[in-house]
């Protein structure tokens, strides 16, 4: 399994997360407070934490394909739920 993780530096991290697992939920298991979320993603889980000043997804696949599905995901609804911050992309670190 490899893991990633990606951050976004935003003072709404709590709204986005909360977001975030509200429309994963139409279509999987999740778990969520207004700090941490669980999606049971099928690339792979993905675990959110919303601090004061960041929201961190750290996604996890069996290979470097079900990573780039994970971020695509990720990245694309982001981009529409902070389109206000001009949201492009998270700031993901390199898998392990």
């Amino acid at each position: 399994m490899l893991t990633q993780t990606g951050t976004f530096k935003t003072e709404q991290a709590s709204k986005y997360l909360k977001q975030l697992c509200k429309h994963f939920a139409h279509k999987v298991d999740v778990k969520y407070d207004d700090t941490q979320g669980e999606a049971a993603m099928p690339f792979g889980p993905a675990r959110l934490e919303a601090k004061e000043n960041e929201l961190s997804v750290e996604v996890t696949g069996d290979g470097p394909e079900q990573l780039e599905k994970a971020r695509h995901v990720i990245d694309v609804h982001l981009q529409r739920f902070a389109f206000r911050e001009e949201f492009e992309a998270m700031d993901w670190e390199d898998y392990s």
